[in-house]
């Protein structure tokens, strides 16, 4: 069964959909099966992995409304073993037919019951707010990946994010947990961020990746070209950091596996 991964944070220009994107590049790159499923009105994820948001069939407006199902859905990419759920515009009305909709924030979940065998991972992009885009994606997903910069008002945020992880965990997704904090953009010069990554590592500990994601160039420049950072440049500093991501990732999985087969035994 998939891990559900769904990847946000309430503050916008963190490099969300950036790590959606090149994070489920670089899990296929590794022979993985990965879904993206782009929840962001905005498209930019769907742009990112080559697909045109204004040419889709189908799209994630369609599994929230129930007028399709993700495997009618999904779109392949040029990246093998990655499939996207494509966004667009539409998915703003989708947002709001489902206000008084029976059910409506366990549609995306419903829905990703149906395929969850077929994938090793899906990764939700969300909207950089907490609407009922991303509470679907919330109650989907077993972990929440963060990414943020290593910047005062970040902080402020993350408590923010975190007390809402906490509520639908009580509330209606109690296998919900943070899976870990990336820390983004981030320059080493730079005495604030070293001073906020040292207070992340205090507060969350093992759940701060210690991979680092950099500013590079390559990684604002392969969305324009329609292609994760691995695909435009693989020895760009951006997509070793993202291929170091992944990796960590995995290893983490591993180690949690081998921790409940003791703990079975």
């Amino acid at each position: 069964m998939a891990r559900i991964f769904a990847i946000t944070n309430q503050k916008g220009g963190v490099g969300k959909t950036t790590t959606c994107v090149n994070l489920a590049a670089s899990l296929a790159i590794t022979k993985r099966r990965v879904l993206l499923i782009d929840l962001d009105p905005q498209g930019n994820a769907t742009m990112g992995c080559g697909v045109d948001k204004h040419d889709v069939a189908l799209s994630a407006c369609d599994v929230l409304l129930g007028e399709a199902s993700i495997a009618e859905s999904l779109v392949k990419t040029e990246t093998d073993n990655l499939a996207v759920i494509p966004s667009n515009s539409d998915l703003t009305a989708a947002e709001v037919a489902l206000m008084n909709a029976e059910g409506r924030e366990h549609r995306l979940r419903d829905a990703l019951n149906q395929v969850a065998a077929d994938y090793d991972y899906i990764l939700i992009d969300c909207p950089p707010s907490l609407n009922m885009l991303t509470l679907n994606a919330l109650t989907a997903a077993q972990g929440v990946i963060i990414p943020m910069q290593c910047e005062y008002y970040a902080l402020e945020g993350l408590s923010a994010l975190v007390e809402t992880i906490e509520s639908l965990r009580a509330s209606v997704n109690p296998q919900l947990e943070i899976e870990g904090l990336l820390r983004t953009m981030f320059d080493p010069r730079n005495r604030l961020a070293n001073d906020v990554s040292n207070q992340l590592d205090r507060h969350f500990g093992d759940k701060v990746y210690r991979t680092l994601i950099p500013r590079n160039i390559r990684l604002a420049e392969a969305p324009s070209h329609g292609l994760p950072v691995i695909m435009y440049d693989k020895s760009s500093r951006g997509a070793v950091a993202y291929l170091a991501l992944a990796g960590e990732i995995l290893r983490r999985e591993e180690q949690q596996q081998q921790v409940a087969v003791e703990a079975a035994g």
